[in-house]
């Protein structure tokens, strides 16, 4: 810590984690790592796969590719630190560690919520405008929506980030939870801050509200294009194509509400750090997983990777 007058500025935070739960930190550290090392190597090999199979060069893989590179970098913002710092009888983490582990953890989480509702557009267009499909989710705007997620969920943690970056910290250096999450971190400062609980407010209804807008807008007119097929089959299938990517935004917000409504009203119970846990660490890995399981396209790529591998 430094003096700075007559308060003692913080440099460093220290981080309780699961500390709470001593007669399971092994557990809890085996299960972490397995959980980490299955995110890395699924979301690898899928962008691997979607990049090498050109049967994949589609809008709705493209996405899915960026998908995985966002939930790659969304894990890797926290899960190495925790890890580390399981074993460590201080778990800290440096006052610049925290500012840029929550800058990058809050960019991907909120460039992977617009990304959803681009991936809903597309999914709108292919079951609604299935003729018109390739003229309307043209490569230029592919790359443009995909650009716009990320450059959304930039701007707006840059905002937060300046914005936090003009408070002091001082006094208790304890954050109750595994990462430097905002609102542990705005309860550690020692100046006003109305100012960023109004704006972290506003981004996240902005975010939520319009990106949800829009996902709920683009199934409404999904749903209705497939009551109006007249075969049992084609309702099937038409209901397939869309079926992994609601399944995954139904895990993504449903858990992101229940941990925002937490963080709001201070929760730093261990029952609330594993619920982050899942919005954090478990939802990366599950991305991967729902997108693929029932996926013929997938399954057909990575059987033409297996014959060109054994080929050569």
């Amino acid at each position: 810590m430094i003096a700075r007058g007559n308060s003692t500025e913080i440099t460093q935070f220290i981080l309780l984690g699961f500390t709470d739960l001593p007669i399971i930190i092994i557990l809890l550290f085996v299960t972490f790592l397995l959980i980490y090392i299955t995110t890395l190597t699924w979301n690898l090999s899928l962008i691997v796969l979607i990049r090498m199979d050109s049967h994949l060069h589609t809008p709705m893989y493209f996405f899915l590719c960026n998908l995985s590179i966002i939930d790659l970098c969304y894990v890797t913002s926290t899960v190495p630190k925790m890890l580390s710092n399981f074993f460590q009888e201080r778990q800290t983490n440096s006052f610049v560690g925290c500012i840029v582990q929550n800058f990058i953890f809050s960019t991907m989480g909120l460039s992977e919520s617009c990304l959803m509702a681009a991936m809903a557009y597309d999914r709108y267009a292919a079951i609604c405008n299935p003729l018109l499909y390739a003229s309307i989710m043209s490569p230029t705007l592919c790359v443009l929506m995909v650009l716009a997620s990320y450059l959304s969920g930039l701007t707006a943690s840059l905002l937060q980030l300046f914005a936090l970056l003009r408070l002091h910290f001082c006094g208790t250096n304890v954050i109750k939870h595994f990462f430097c999450d905002m609102p542990q971190l705005l309860v550690l400062s020692c100046t006003d801050t109305f100012f960023v609980q109004v704006l972290t407010a506003i981004l996240t209804m902005i975010f939520g509200f319009v990106n949800m807008l829009v996902i709920m807008i683009s199934y409404v007119y999904i749903v209705l294009s497939i009551l109006k097929i007249t075969s049992a089959k084609g309702r099937s299938k038409a209901f397939n194509t869309c079926a992994s990517h609601l399944t995954a935004v139904s895990l993504f917000y449903t858990s992101s509400i229940f941990v925002y409504l937490s963080s709001s009203s201070g929760g730093s119970s261990s029952f609330d750090r594993f619920v982050s846990v899942f919005y954090t660490v478990v939802i990366p890995m599950l991305n991967p997983l729902i997108y693929s399981l029932k996926n013929r396209e997938i399954k057909d790529a990575m059987k033409r990777l297996q014959k060109k591998t054994i080929c050569n």
